[in-house]
């Protein structure tokens, strides 16, 4: 029987992700293999009757540069006992190859580990895609798909700017991100926002809505004393996995919750929460500052990749034919700053649970702290004496205090 390999793309949707898939079966269709695509994530590979699509040259070569996805996805965690190999002994698979985030990482790497007990030779590597960029890869190097989805990204940001200053007025803007804030620093710092609050700033202190609102108001205020009467600040949702329901439900925002009794914030928007937030606290203060909420996410996902992730992606599809050939398996496949090709092993970058740990920005990089104290704008203690003509205690909106940080060291 002919040999083939079975792709699976799961989570949501980032740029880069057809080009992946484009590259790898063109490559394995030149070596005579079967290339299978599974609409449905990892549903579909233990499905009775998975929904395939049988990859050609021509069906690979017109999406390799498009948006989205020629395999449907799907966020589906299968449980330790729905694994099976009848998928990969009815097509003679030779290669699982996995696209995803964190999670489908994790899933990726618990069937390397069923695959090597049952002592079924089938090799399994995983292509590392989030617009998060924060699966654990070599510092400076991305995951595909960030740098297409934060190029959008500061496209909007931009737009966005300018309208704050066109109108004087303020945009309080919420990133995706889940745990991690790469994606608002991304863009807040391109666009030389005044104000970027991610979850790993909290590093001495317990992130909460309040200190998340005075950090806003800082800047407001820092803004005000220099005669600026607009701005934009972007917030990650990355800081709502770090508080716990009780802190979210403080918020007053009405939630539907999951299964677990968890609020669902992908139902609401994260902009809009603080925005309710700010301008309740600026009405208490009795200062007029029209804002408005902004939400980046979904548009930044399914945008077509630049030509970053254009030759970044095609490098990793190529990578994997590498590996495969090396008989590397349960390995993210990684490529540094030269383009050169080597495995990530899953078993290396997982917690104690086998779960992937996720890459946090790096807040002690020289890059970070040039950020954060050149060009972010907010209330510090000699502002106090001016700042007092806007509040009454201006050390409560002051960033180093509400951040527990040693003031001009970030």
């Amino acid at each position: 029987m002919q040999k083939s390999i079975v792709l699976l793309a799961g989570g949501g949707p980032a740029p880069g992700i057809n080009t992946v898939i484009a590259t790898v079966a063109k490559v394995f269709l030149k070596a005579g293999y079967k290339v299978l695509g599974l609409n449905g994530g990892y549903k579909a590979l233990f499905a009775v009757a998975p929904d395939i699509l049988d990859f050609d040259f021509a069906l690979a070569d017109r999406i390799h540069k498009e948006g989205g996805s020629a395999i449907q996805m799907s966020r589906y965690k299968p449980k330790d006992n729905e694994f099976n190999a009848d998928i990969f002994i009815k097509y003679n698979v030779k290669l699982l190859v996995t696209i995803g985030g964190d999670d489908t990482a994790s899933t990726a790497n618990r069937i390397a580990k069923y695959l090597k007990r049952k002592k079924i030779r089938i090799q399994n590597i995983h292509v590392p895609k989030t617009i998060d960029n924060d699966l654990p890869l070599p510092e400076g190097t991305p995951t595909f798909g960030y740098h297409s989805a934060k190029s959008e990204g500061v496209r909007i940001a931009t737009t966005i700017y300018e309208d704050a200053r066109t109108s004087g007025n303020w945009f309080i803007m919420s990133a995706m991100g889940r745990e991690a804030g790469h994606l608002a620093f991304g863009i807040g710092a391109a666009c030389h926002y005044p104000m970027i609050i991610i979850p790993e700033m909290f590093n001495k202190t317990e992130i909460t809505l309040d200190k998340i609102i005075r950090l806003i108001i800082s800047s407001i205020l820092k803004r005000r004393l220099l005669g600026i009467n607009y701005g934009v600040v972007v917030v990650s949702e990355g800081v709502f996995h770090s508080m716990g329901n009780d802190e979210i439900e403080k918020s007053g925002i009405i939630f539907t919750y999951d299964e677990h009794g968890h609020p669902e914030l992908g139902n609401l928007s994260k902009a809009h929460i603080f925005n309710v937030l700010l301008q309740k606290k600026l009405k208490e203060l009795k200062i007029d500052v029209k804002s408005r909420p902004v939400e980046i996410g979904y548009e930044i996902r399914c945008v077509q990749p630049v030509a970053y992730d254009l030759v970044y992606c095609a490098n990793l599809g190529m990578g994997i034919k590498k590996l495969y050939d090396q008989g590397v398996t349960g390995a993210m496949v990684t490529a540094d700053h030269k383009g050169d090709i080597y495995p990530l092993y899953l078993k290396d970058v997982e917690d104690k649970d086998g779960k992937i740990k996720p890459r946090l920005v790096n807040i002690h990089s020289e890059k970070f702290k040039m950020v954060y104290q050149d060009n972010q704008q907010y209330i510090v203690d000699e502002d106090y004496d001016t700042a007092q003509y806007y509040v009454d205690k201006p050390e409560q909106y002051d960033f180093f205090k509400i951040l527990n940080w040693k003031a001009e060291k970030v």
